[in-house]
């Protein structure tokens, strides 16, 4: 991929190192957040009775502690729309550290929050609150690094610089995993619960800190910046009718993010539950590969970015796209029929996922022009990833609690083909195929708007 679609250079006057400082920016972003939002996950079993009180078992406090883990969800969408539209009327490095200020802060508050037995129900209280206000910085993380990344890579390696920015997530995952480790062997579970977990949580915030700091050294987007100009005073579309004007946009990312968040959320966290549920593996064995599988994704998504750069972004994705839709079933039933071992199936499952993430980040923000670029992208994805991600942990549970496990593998692949759909989708976009157009033979600009 070689063109933009400012036809002025995108980088006037900057130099490798200022490319080098972008792409650090919009990565260790993408680091802290996944980092910050899995370590809760990982660490909630341990800090459940803390904040939310002890149950028959310590049931209901761990049931708590997850329910809230979720309403971070719910609010990611309204971040979306609030940072988005900062990141498309401040600036992108202003909203990114914005956001990461926020999200530092709000780690370092669950570190400290007082437990129930020092200030009663206000502990669950002041946990939900400060959880909803990570998901709010949450929501405005992704799509401003979209945004960022796409305006501020190189033309010959934007796919690259995608991959890398979205394999800061795998590589937070795979950091929180980590410090729970770390954690264990040093301060044992004891330790852990009885406020060993609140390391964690400084951890988070420290990393946070030092990613605002990376991110105030890095330069504005110099395609931004000449937008902001060339719109002058006039301010931006209301907010829905950004989503009329760009419908196939909206529709393009739908279907982007569906595929990828279920996806993910089934082939990297589900799918040792899944297994297990067969008697194909034990779930403690099977959890325990999943950091090998983290790390094969990782450098599959590093592997598709350098091959979109190389080959063009739609050879590449027509095959990545396709190949869940036939496959995920049949890897599935070979799991469970005992004749493909679990360690290839996740692994090859991990692969598929990564071969859709890797290039998500531009070719979702190539989808709007630069003046709506993240509030945008932003809602649509977080709405998304709300509705489809957020609840298919809840959705594969009262399936499995009513015998109806097997209906998993249609559900993933139904949703898994929303890229390949998307693919097409995306060729009704005027700014998608304005940049595909000179570098990869065929594309011919689809009359209509997007």
């Amino acid at each position: 991929m070689t063109d933009r679609i400012d036809t002025a250079p995108a980088h006037d006057g900057v130099h490798d190192g200022g490319r080098r400082r972008e792409l650090a920016a919009a990565t260790v972003g993408s680091v802290v957040e996944s980092f910050d939002w899995n370590v809760y996950a990982v660490l909630a079993p341990y800090f459940a009775a803390d904040l939310f009180g002890h149950g028959k078992g310590g049931v209901s406090g761990t049931l708590a502690a997850y329910a809230t883990f979720a309403v971070g969800f719910g609010a990611r969408p309204v971040g979306s729309y609030l940072i988005g539209r900062l990141s498309d009327t401040r600036g992108r490095r202003f909203a990114l550290s914005l956001g990461m200020a926020v999200i530092a802060v709000a780690s370092l508050g669950l570190a400290v929050l007082p437990g129930q037995r020092t200030i009663g129900v206000w502990a669950a209280v002041l946990a939900v609150v400060v959880r909803v206000v990570q998901g709010l910085a949450f929501g405005g993380e992704a799509p401003s690094v979209a945004a960022y990344v796409t305006e501020t890579a190189p033309p010959r390696h934007r796919f690259a610089f995608s991959s890398v920015s979205y394999g800061g997530i795998i590589l937070g995952s795979l950091l929180s995993f980590g410090v729970l480790t770390l954690l264990i062997h040093t301060i044992g579970k004891s330790g852990l619960e009885n406020g060993g977990w609140r390391l964690g949580f400084v951890a988070a915030a420290l990393l946070g800190l030092a990613a605002v700091w990376v991110r105030r050294a890095a330069p504005e987007s110099a395609e931004f910046q000449r937008a902001r100009a060339a719109a002058g005073p006039g301010g931006r579309p209301p907010f829905l009718r950004t989503l009329r004007d760009h419908r196939w946009a909206v529709l393009t990312v739908f279907l982007n993010t569906l595929g990828g968040t279920v996806g993910y959320y089934f082939a990297l966290t589900y799918l040792p539950q899944y297994a297990a549920a067969y008697h194909v593996i034990d779930k403690e064995r099977a959890a325990s590969f999943m950091t090998v599988v983290l790390a094969v994704v990782l450098v599959t998504m590093l592997l598709t970015g350098a091959a979109a750069d190389r080959f063009g972004l739609l050879p590449v994705a027509r095959i990545g796209f396709a190949l869940p839709v036939p496959l995920v079933g049949f890897l599935l039933a070979g799991l469970r029929g005992g004749w493909l071992p679990f360690q290839l199936v996740a692994v090859l499952l991990g692969m598929m996922v990564a071969m859709v993430l890797g290039t998500l980040n531009v070719f979702t923000g190539l989808l709007f022009p630069t003046e709506v670029r993240a509030v945008g992208l932003g809602v649509v994805n977080a709405a998304t990833i709300a509705a489809f991600g957020g609840t298919f942990p809840l959705l594969a549970a009262w399936l499995d609690s009513h015998g109806n496990l097997g209906l998993i593998p249609f559900y993933v692949t139904v949703c898994t083909a929303g890229p390949a759909l998307g693919l097409l989708t995306a060729m009704r976009v005027p700014s998608f195929t304005a940049a595909l157009r000179e570098t990869e033979p065929g594309v011919q600009r689809t009359p209509g708007t997007a």
